[in-house]
């Protein structure tokens, strides 16, 4: 079967999936591209169609439509040779827990054709990467539940697969071991693997993906870098902090006045957000402002608004479990809208407005 040039430069490739399990969609229609030797992050809350779409990707479901490669082999049709190009660490550990670590390795090492040498040096090498060698020799029934989960990642790099794919991979590790993992993905990439992980952990996206893709009620909403979909959200965000207490309602009437946008106040930490299309201008009208107005600050800055920000903007409320209740619709009954991204014109008019604020202070300090 000859390739496609898209599917020789990307290491996954998906067109249209859809899955449906009964009346239920899962999956609405997803497209995917993953270029070879670059981590992708699927974010989304439960139930959004994350496992779903790994599922399929790894032969484990099959698609009720579109079509799907991976490694440059299709999916349906040539299953076999996806799964020889492959490791995946799902969501539920599957080491043989009355095997040592050391044992799991090596069985798994044999079972992918390694010689009986081949396979101990290989899950030696991983029992260190691990941080396991000490329990190497431990029965797996033994291990916490940290331990578990790196033994199973472990074994999902025993046959130095193309393609790793690792659904929410550092679910219940401790931050040194998700430090320790993140820095053998590091690795790996370097060394050509692809990976598409799915995760809830906003930090562990922005640190590990070079593309990130949003999906919700089985569509993706929304994909592309960290600091893309930041932009593409919410824009600039504008905070003040008042040293006084007393100040604060001042402080948030000019915010107000300055940004076009109700903004946000913590009275216990005396501070004031607001979004902003005005970028740095803000920054000089609001200090301006604040100084006629006789009001000292702590803190006066221009910020992005974080990941978990955009999460939360694009995502709403989490729906139901995945297959129990997602509907497949961009927007489900009773659940409020999420905040479309803004349009492009949004800024055109940043300088008529920054001129119109600060008119409007200049007239009311006069008046």
């Amino acid at each position: 079967m000859s390739q496609d040039p898209v599917s020789q430069n990307h290491a996954v490739v998906a067109r249209g999936l859809v899955k449906r399990y009964g009346s239920t969609t899962a999956l609405a229609g997803i497209d995917l591209e993953v270029p070879t030797g670059t981590v992708t992050a699927v974010l989304g809350p439960n139930g959004a169609g994350k496992t779903t779409a790994v599922r399929i990707l790894t032969t484990l479901s099959e698609a009720d439509e579109g079509r799907a490669t991976v490694a440059g082999f299709d999916v349906r049709g040539q299953p076999t040779e996806v799964r020889r190009r492959i490791g995946l660490a799902a969501q539920d550990a599957t080491v043989d827990h009355l095997l040592t670590g050391r044992e799991n390795l090596v069985m798994l090492g044999e079972l992918h054709q390694l010689s009986r040498k081949e396979s101990a040096t290989r899950a030696s090498e991983l029992l260190d990467q691990f941080s396991l060698a000490d329990a190497a020799d431990r029965v797996a029934s033994g291990y916490s539940g940290g331990m578990r989960r790196r033994l199973d990642l472990a074994a999902t790099l025993v046959a130095r697969p193309e393609v790793l794919f690792l659904d929410e991979p550092t679910t219940g590790l401790d931050p040194r071991a998700r430090s320790e993992l993140w820095g053998v993905l590091d690795t790996l990439v370097d060394r050509g693997t692809t990976i598409l992980l799915t995760t809830q952990y906003l930090e562990e996206a922005e640190r590990l993906a070079d593309d990130i893709i949003v999906i919700d009620h089985g569509r993706i909403i929304a994909r592309g870098d960290a600091r893309k979909l930041k932009r593409e959200v919410g824009g600039d965000h504008v905070q003040v902090v008042v040293i006084e207490p007393d100040d604060l309602a001042e402080a948030t009437r000019i915010v107000t006045q300055v940004t076009g946008t109700e903004p946000t106040v913590d009275a216990a930490a005396r501070s004031v957000t607001a979004a902003t299309s005005l970028g740095v201008e803000t920054l000089v009208i609001v200090a301006k402002a604040l100084t006629e107005a006789q009001i000292s600050v702590d803190d006066l800055s221009l910020r992005q608004p974080t990941l978990d920000e955009v999460f939360l903007t694009l995502t709403g409320a989490v729906p139901e479990d995945e297959g129990a209740g997602t509907t497949g619709q961009a927007d489900a009954p009773g659940r409020p809208d999420r905040q479309a991204p803004p349009d492009e014109n949004h800024q055109t008019d940043r300088t008529d407005r920054a001129d119109d604020a600060v008119r409007a202070l200049a007239e009311e300090a006069t008046s």
